[in-house]
């Protein structure tokens, strides 16, 4: 992958490897070991038919790869390191108490293997500890406003392409797509070149610095609601849309998509410390979730006139009930206007599509 190119790019680009020997590291023994931390088995294609797939640790070392990124159930530090500080800089409760976790952590032995388990009374903290990673992606990392910036910036980011000009390694100069192929080229890919594009004054980068100047000044796409589907889209419904909307799909889980991670905790109990045991949600609480994953939908549209806005809004809400979707949230309109437009939709005689809509059906309303 990326990730560990760029790794192998600032070993050697630094000279760490004697640096490494130094402080007591084998290598290429704890090199393996460190991507393996962060990435999981390197060759999964050769490891498919072994047993244990990773190079770094022996088996009845197992254990060691559940610190740091647990790709078994997803409890590790690197998540406790952002909750910790997201919560404190977004001013959200952070209801797990990861120095709790940590003293009634133990190793037991799991079908052979060996696993960090938890005593059994902590479970209820775990389940803690999911819904808090999922009120962090609500209200902070999938905001309708933060996701809508996002786009924006991909928009400028991508009519800028062709015209930035990025020098990597033996001089080749690549674009700010193609900069990912060279780990010279694209550790140059800081922040400056949102700058770069906003103050410059060519007419290349004309489009591209008005969508960032909008961000600028928060003229921003508008939302125009959210809703939801009873079976994941296919692309293709992402893809299909017209110019003047964005629809954003997002998926909400507890990280490990429709699954329950808890299920792949092991737990071991007071009286008898080295058993392994699973514990169900039904014989923890009533109260935990049904489902453990769900597909957000969001529609903006480009044009933010009140006029356009208006029909945009009852386009959506009539591409809403054409779909069979959850009724929708809108948004940016009041209480009163909002039952005008479900009135006023439920008389359509015809169901079409969003991008249907975009069209200029007389009796309809029309986005100028």
């Amino acid at each position: 992958s990326q990730m560990m190119t760029m790794f192998d790019h600032l070993v050697d680009d630094n000279g760490l490897k004697p640096v490494m020997k130094q402080h007591g590291l084998v290598l290429p023994e704890d090199l393996d070991f460190i991507k393996e931390q962060i990435a999981g088995p390197q060759d999964t294609k050769a490891a498919q038919g072994q047993k244990w797939q990773y190079k770094g640790r022996p088996e009845d070392k197992s254990f060691l790869y559940e610190i740091v990124a647990n790709k078994r159930n997803g409890i590790d530090v690197d998540k406790w390191d952002y909750f910790a500080r997201d919560c404190y800089h977004l001013g959200i409760q952070n209801n797990f108490d990861y120095r709790r976790f940590l003293k009634f952590a133990r190793v037991c032995e799991v079908d052979g293997q060996k696993h960090i388990c938890t005593r059994d009374k902590e479970v209820g903290n775990l389940y803690d500890m999911f819904h808090t990673r999922n009120c962090l992606h609500r209200r902070a990392y999938q905001h309708k406003v933060g996701n809508i910036i996002e786009t924006m910036i991909t928009e400028a980011f991508l009519k800028a392409d062709p015209h930035i000009q990025i020098e990597g390694s033996g001089g080749k100069i690549f674009t700010l797509s193609t900069a990912i192929d060279d780990m010279e080229a694209y550790s140059k890919l800081t922040d400056h070149v949102f700058e770069q594009i906003l103050h410059s004054s060519s007419v290349e980068l004309a489009e591209a610095r008005q969508i960032l100047r909008n961000i600028i000044c928060r003229r921003l796409y508008k939302c125009l609601g959210q809703t939801q589907a009873e079976k994941p889209l296919g692309a293709y419904d992402v893809n299909l849309k017209p110019e003047d909307f964005v629809v954003n799909v997002i998926v909400m889980d507890y990280g490990m998509k429709e699954k329950n991670p808890v299920n792949n905790v092991r737990f071991y109990c007071k009286d008898d410390p080295t058993t392994a045991i699973q514990i169900r949600k039904n014989q923890v609480s009533k109260l935990l979730p049904e489902q453990f994953a769900e597909e957000l939908i969001r529609v903006y549209c480009k044009k933010t006139d009140d006029k356009s806005m208006d029909a945009a809004k009852k386009h959506f809400v009539q591409w809403c009930m054409n779909k069979n979707f959850s009724k929708p949230q809108v948004t940016f309109i009041c209480l009163e206007r909002a039952k005008d437009v479900v009135t006023q939709v439920y008389h359509y005689k015809e169901c079409h599509s969003l991008s249907a809509h975009m069209a200029n059906h007389s009796g309809e309303p029309k986005i100028s």
